[in-house]
């Protein structure tokens, strides 16, 4: 298999790109807009095909390539079924599996850092990894104040969910802020202070008491990010087209 991650030091967002071989058909995950011309070389090098580009979720604090890269490469962009993008190409539901080239991922709906946030699992029938966007993060989680977010459900999107998944899952998340590059379910598990040796309603009162500043691009790139990267007119940002 082959696999990359790339890291957006600007919003601390990681996208990955799979493929079972050079040469094959590729899938890429949480792509950002100015980071494309680097994914396209990467794509170019590699001598892949491009045929699927996903969000786990509408980002807040950067805008997606999604759009950039259907343009550029013809590939099929996809969101969870719950998403408000409706420039998405398609909509996967609870259970939907995803097979690219032998590239099998397996959607899993965890909602709470948004109510239409989407997990992936490589190779469910033998878990070996999922990206979890913002829901579970390494030694931390996604915040849960906005876009509909909800405690509760993100509570239960992680334990009744993803840590259901073998302990040797590799977490890959879609932003890092300490360092981190992956994880594992048994570890996140184990040391992640919001959610080890702490209860349900511990974990909703923790989340519900934090307070914390707005993502510095919101009220840019959500918009644009209903659009697949596009801005509505009159918004502008250094390298964003608008329509």
């Amino acid at each position: 298999m082959l696999f990359r991650q790339f890291f957006d030091a600007e919003s601390s967002t990681y996208t990955y790109l799979i493929a079972s071989g050079t040469g094959r058909e590729a899938i890429i995950i949480d792509p950002v807009k100015d980071m494309v011309p680097h994914y396209l070389k990467a794509i170019s090098d590699l001598e892949l095909k491009l045929v699927r580009a996903i969000d786990t979720h509408t980002h807040a604090d950067h805008v997606t390539g999604l759009g950039d890269l259907r343009e550029s490469t013809g590939c099929s962009t996809l969101m969870g079924e719950f998403t408000q993008a409706e420039c998405v190409s398609e909509h996967v539901r609870e259970g939907d599996l995803l097979d690219v080239d032998g590239i099998k991922l397996r959607a899993v709906y965890t909602p709470g850092h948004t109510n239409e946030s989407f997990s992936f699992v490589l190779n469910p029938e033998q878990p070996q990894a999922v990206f979890t966007g913002d829901v579970l993060l390494i030694r931390g989680t996604g915040r849960t104040d906005f876009q509909a977010g909800d405690a509760g459900k993100s509570w239960d999107s992680i334990v009744d969910k993803l840590f259901k998944l073998p302990d040797d899952t590799l977490v890959y998340p879609a932003h890092d802020y300490k360092g981190w590059t992956a994880s594992s379910i048994g570890e996140e598990k184990r040391h992640n202070p919001r959610l080890a040796n702490t209860t349900r309603a511990q974990y909703i009162e923790l989340m519900n008491g934090l307070v914390l500043s707005n993502p510095k691009l919101m009220d840019i790139a959500i918009p644009a990010n209903l659009a697949c990267g596009r801005l509505p007119a009159g918004r502008n940002k250094p390298g964003l087209a608008a329509v």
